[in-house]
C-alpha cells in the first residue's frame, strides 16, 4: 500500500496536533503550523526514502516547522538555548515512538486512555477528568500511575534512567527486546 498525505493526515493529525500545542501552547498557532507541516509532508513525500521511518520522518518535519517557528517569531521569549534543548529532547524522545504504542497497548484500558489522551493528545487533565467523569486529582493520580506502569513496562526492555517525574533521561537496550 502506498503512503500518501491523506494515509499520513489519518494516522498523525491529532498526535501531532496535540504535540504541537504542548511546544507553542496557542491553538491558533498550533493549527497554522499543522497546516505548515502537511504541506511540507505533501510537498516532500517523494524524498521519504525508508518507509519504516515514516513516524521520524514525520516528527523531524514537525520539529523542523516548530523550530522555525520560535525562530521567526519576533516577540517569542524562547532563548537559543531552549531551542536547542527542545530539539535534543525530541530527537531522544523519537527514538521511543517506535516502541511507545506497543507498550501503551499493554496498559489497562483507564490507565492507556488517559496516556493517549493527555501525553499523545489534545486534552489537558483537566478536560480528561471532565470526560471520564472523575475529579481533577484523579485524572492526576491516573495519568502518574499509567505512567509510572509505562516505565515498569520499558524496564523489561530497556534499562532506563528517568528523573522524578518519569521523564526519560537515558536508555540501554536489553538483548532480549522484541517490542522495539
Amino acid at each position: 500500500m502506498a503512503i500518501t498525505t491523506e494515509s499520513i493526515w489519518k494516522a498523525f493529525h491529532k498526535e501531532l496536533l496535540g504535540f504541537i500545542k504542548k511546544k507553542v501552547r496557542d491553538e491558533d498557532i498550533a493549527n497554522d503550523l499543522l497546516q505548515d507541516i502537511f504541506i511540507k509532508i505533501h510537498l516532500k513525500l517523494d524524498t521519504l526514502s525508508d518507509k519504516d521511518k515514516l513516524t521520524s520522518w514525520v516528527y523531524q518535519i514537525t520539529r523542523n516547522t516548530i523550530l522555525d517557528h520560535f525562530k521567526k517569531s519576533r516577540n517569542s521569549t524562547v532563548s537559543t538555548h531552549e531551542l536547542s534543548e527542545l530539539n535534543e529532547a525530541e530527537t531522544f524522545n523519537n527514538e521511543f515512538g517506535k516502541c511507545l504504542k506497543p507498550f501503551i497497548n499493554r496498559l489497562p484500558e483507564n490507565y492507556k486512555e488517559a496516556i493517549l489522551q493527555t501525553e499523545l493528545g489534545q486534552l489537558s487533565q483537566k478536560e480528561f477528568a471532565q470526560n471520564a467523569n472523575i475529579s481533577y486529582s484523579g485524572a492526576k493520580s491516573r495519568v502518574q500511575r499509567a505512567r509510572q506502569q509505562l516505565f515498569e513496562i520499558f524496564n523489561q526492555c530497556c534499562q532506563v534512567t528517568a528523573d522524578k517525574y518519569g521523564n526519560i533521561l537515558d536508555y540501554k537496550r536489553k538483548k532480549n527486546c522484541s517490542d522495539c
